[in-house]
């Protein structure tokens, strides 16, 4: 039954193709040739470079490769095609242009937060798409995490720029509030990615390992926006510009941090793995030894008050020799 199964799904592949290639739709093509029914084989680098293609040409070309996408991604019933499909979704977010990245963001939500709408997907035709069933819920729900903490940070997490520039300009314009939206959401990315499947047999998938891969690269990034992140509380700590709400949140923002440390300290080697616990530690304590009181309404700590200016900081932070924290991209799962 399992090589009937595997046979027939061959068998739409071609035909699929051979329909697209007889009407010249290339477009479909290409999609087609990227999300075949091959449970262990993932997508060609050729036939994603083709689909990225689309992002070249108008908006309404790459309208048209986005929908065609998200079309074959929801009707399809077959684990090895949905995974693929994520996995160019993925692709479009790392590597596509900006007209094409911008038409993934825009697309419609159909689905309330789950706007991928793959959250009770199942494919029961054998043990191999039953597992990567799995995969395709968790994979689903970390591309819909990946693309709203990318809105909320308002740049593309894991796209094509070099990883030696995070944010720490940006941050400084960042109100407090603000700055603790941004680090929540990159924790809950984390938090969304050490959830990932536990399916032993499925490890030495090549399509899982491809998604692996993907996501691990994503981690290293999340992970230089943290830090970056917690470096700038640590600044506003001393000049005592943290409320007592923000205060709280951001005590519980770093616990649940804390709590994804087991399954992300493979990401993270020797020193750089040392120096970025440190800094989430000594950030933790520094606010929770911070004596907060209310009197009249207010909140007041007893914290000492750095008087330097924003200006001040930005000309020390410009100046200073001591560079970014980088983590090597190595598997953390």
């Amino acid at each position: 039954m399992k090589k009937l199964k595997e046979i027939i799904g061959k068998l739409k592949d071609k035909a699929s193709q051979s329909k697209a290639a007889i009407f010249s739709k290339h477009k479909t093509l290409s999609l087609l040739r990227a999300t075949t029914h091959d449970s262990f084989t993932p997508p060609k680098h050729k036939h994603l470079t083709t689909l990225l293609s689309s992002g070249d040409g108008s908006r309404a070309t790459a309208s048209t490769a986005v929908e065609l996408l998200m079309d074959r991604l929801q009707t399809t019933h077959n684990s090895a095609v949905a995974l693929k499909c994520l996995i160019a979704v993925h692709h479009i977010i790392k590597h596509g242009t900006f007209i094409l990245r911008d038409q993934l963001s825009v697309y419609p939500y159909t689905g309330g937060r789950n706007y991928l709408n793959l959250s009770n997907f199942r494919d029961k035709t054998n043990h191999v798409s039953w597992e990567l069933s799995s995969w395709v819920r968790w994979y689903a729900q970390y591309i819909e995490h990946l693309m709203c903490t990318s809105r909320i940070l308002g740049f593309f997490i894991g796209e094509t720029t070099p990883l030696c520039k995070p944010q720490e300009e940006r941050v400084l314009a960042v109100t407090n509030s603000d700055l603790l939206r941004e680090m929540d959401s990159l924790v809950a990315l984390m938090e969304g990615t050490v959830k990932r499947p536990n399916t032993p047999t499925s490890e030495n998938n090549k399509v899982v390992v491809e998604i692996m891969d993907l996501v691990e690269d994503d981690g290293v990034v999340a992970l230089s926006e943290i830090l970056v992140r917690v470096q700038e509380f640590g600044e506003r700590e001393k000049l005592g510009c943290l409320g007592f709400g923000e205060i709280v949140e951001l005590v519980c923002v770093l616990k649940r941090l804390e709590m994804c440390r087991e399954r992300m300290m493979m990401v993270m080697e020797g020193i750089e793995e040392k120096r970025f616990w440190d800094s989430v530690r000594e950030l933790k304590e520094k606010v929770g030894r911070m004596k907060v009181y209310r009197e009249e309404g207010k909140v007041y700590t007893n914290a000492t008050k750095d008087r330097r200016t924003e200006s001040d900081r930005f000309d020390d932070r410009v100046l200073s020799s001591v560079g970014s924290i980088t983590f090597p991209s190595s598997r953390f799962f």
